[in-house]
């Protein structure tokens, strides 16, 4: 493992919910001497030794080149959700802004690039059985998330191709939750004006269970230990992320004192349409085909080669979110910042 207290690390997308993540425990770091967060919006939070830039990738405008200059390492963790009826608007955010950020290492002579790209990433997979990082990355085309991060998976073979002296890192996480992330998450998933309460217990008698509904969840936090060991080491590649065990409605109905009730996949889709194609949703029916279709990961590279391990459950992840969107909770970022409705 290689340190330097002279490391100048900047991180895109730093106010979001794994950016504040990374932002903190880099600034925490004495083996980090800065830290630069670039966001669209400046936030109301001075971490130790970090520095902010408002910085909007979409734009071409942007000179990255001269924000990246000095870096040992850039942690590119920008990301548009949303507008989910727009996909041209969130690839010139997501694909283009990445492109940018890509060759702007490049130009600027930036050692190490850590990229997050995805589970997203992978193409249609097992829910029996773990796949490790050979599994394809082709994403699910139909649906603009799956397919943004597999085109950036493309793009990225192509760079280290073109740029072998560039240490290049690429994070496949699971779903990530941490209590921080409750408001903001609510606002891109389920609408600004669903309600937190609605997360309590007690009000879920039930349960859906639909068939293909197995996913990953990894803490916020969890995941930027990975970003920080992958910065501070010798290793190139991908690496899975994901906590354990596997969720799915059994384990949320055990958690929640829900009792799962079987609800096919063409009845749950067909509300999640509705609900989408009249604005009430986020969410789109698309990334709902996918998540039913994402494989299950399996992180033994991430152990041996990096010596990382997640410090929590997947239930104790998803009991501090549901906790979190009860409250309200958030942070002191634009993306962040908590709102609590009903």
């Amino acid at each position: 493992m290689t340190t330097s207290t002279d490391s100048r690390i900047v991180v895109t997308g730093a106010t979001g919910n794994v950016g504040t993540s990374v932002v903190r425990l880099l600034s925490e770091d004495p083996e980090v001497a800065s830290v630069r967060g670039l966001a669209r919006r400046l936030p109301d939070w001075s971490p130790p030794r970090t520095d902010w830039s408002a910085v909007d990738l979409a734009s071409e405008q942007a000179d990255l080149v001269e924000e990246f200059e000095g870096a040992t390492a850039v942690i590119h963790l920008a990301w548009a959700f949303q507008p989910t009826h727009d996909p041209a608007a969130t690839w010139r955010t997501n694909v283009l802004g990445s492109i940018r950020v890509f060759e702007a290492v490049a130009a600027a002579g930036v050692p190490t690039l850590v990229h997050a790209s995805s589970v997203g990433a992978y193409s249609p997979g097992p829910k029996d059985h773990a796949v490790d990082e050979s599994w394809p990355t082709h994403g699910w085309p139909d649906a603009a998330y799956c397919r943004e991060k597999a085109y950036l998976e493309r793009a990225l073979d192509t760079f280290e191709r073109d740029h072998p002296k560039v240490r290049v890192v690429r994070m496949r996480p699971a779903f990530l939750f941490k209590r921080q992330s409750a408001s903001e998450q609510r606002r891109i998933f389920g609408g600004r004006f669903l309600p937190g309460p609605l997360a309590r217990p007690e009000l879920l008698p039930v349960l859906p269970d639909i068939p293909g509904l197995r996913v990953q969840a990894l803490h916020t936090d969890d995941a930027a230990k990975a970003y920080r060991l992958a910065v501070r080491s010798d290793v190139r590649g991908a690496f899975n992320l994901a906590g354990e065990p596997p969720v799915d409605a059994e384990l949320l109905g055990e958690m929640l004192g829900a009792r799962p009730v079987r609800l096919g996949r063409t009845a749950a889709r067909s509300a999640i349409a509705a609900a989408w194609s009249l604005h009430l949703l986020p969410a789109s029916p698309h990334l709902f085909d996918a998540v039913l279709r994402l494989p299950l990961m399996d992180c033994t590279r991430a152990r041996t080669e990096l010596g990382w391990r997640p410090e929590r459950t997947s239930t104790e992840v998803l009991e501090e979110f549901l906790h979190g969107m009860q409250e309200g909770a958030g942070a002191k970022t634009e993306p962040m910042r908590g709102r609590k409705v009903g």
